[in-house]
């Protein structure tokens, strides 16, 4: 009986009225990337061409990602040390 009392309760929990933000786009971009999304999940705009990787370039996409690792990691950052946007002027 208690597995079909947390059933029921975690049902409750998902319904969509639990939300705090109704389902679907809030703005015009978005519903156009939730469109793209679900092109995309359904594979409508996949490419017929099969994308494959050699074992060649396979090992030199592992190597270069083993080689990230290797650089230190700052116990801060500058804040300066970023750069500067060019001015539209």
């Amino acid at each position: 009986m208690n597995t079909k009392r947390l059933l029921i309760v975690c049902m409750a929990c998902l319904s969509t009225s639990a939300w705090a933000i109704e389902p679907g786009p809030s703005s015009a971009p978005q519903k156009g990337t939730e469109q793209w999304m679900q092109l995309q999940i359904r594979g409508v705009v996949a490419s017929p061409i099969l994308q494959t990787a050699s074992a060649t370039e396979r090992d030199l996409a592992m190597q270069r990602w083993l080689n990230s690792f290797t650089y230190p990691i700052p116990a801060f950052f500058e804040q300066k040390g970023a750069g500067e946007i060019p001015s539209s002027n």
